[in-house]
């Protein structure tokens, strides 16, 4: 399992964070050669299902997630999302996390990546990308 977690801090406010960061569809703009398909009707909550099929031609996976948990920051108190993916090449879990702040607002992403047939020994270097990559797409998720 691949753990790794990004911390960011924004001039933007809670709900204008969340609001960019659980956009789905959005990810796609910001994750390479990716799609995003919202398979349940809006408004995002609890029981949201979408799909990230990241693909080079024909050959791809499709990564498969459902919302387990669904609190939008309000006020003072702080949002948590929490998916579960369920694909079959890609399993695991992700939180995402808003805190109001004095000067705007702060993310706390944290994720589990597993890949299925890809050894433990593989851990360290996947944990590393994935930092890297789901990084950059806060970043630009955020970005003004």
């Amino acid at each position: 399992m691949a753990i790794f977690q990004i911390t960011r801090d924004t001039p933007l406010p809670a709900a204008e964070t969340w609001r960019r960061l659980t956009a789905w569809e959005r990810h796609a703009d910001v994750v390479p050669l990716t799609r995003i398909a919202v398979r349940t009707p809006p408004p995002t909550h609890a029981g949201t299902v979408f799909v990230a099929r990241s693909a080079l031609g024909p050959v791809g996976f499709d990564d498969v997630m459902e919302v387990v948990e669904w609190c939008p920051p309000d006020g003072t108190a702080p949002g948590r999302c929490r998916l579960e993916k369920r694909g079959t090449f890609m399993t695991g879990w992700a939180e995402i996390e808003v805190y109001p702040t004095a000067g705007g607002s702060a993310v706390v992403w944290r994720e589990d990546l597993r890949v299925r047939w890809l050894p433990a020994l593989c851990d360290g270097v996947l944990s590393s990308v994935s930092r890297r990559v789901f990084g950059r797409a806060v970043d630009q998720l955020l970005a003004p």
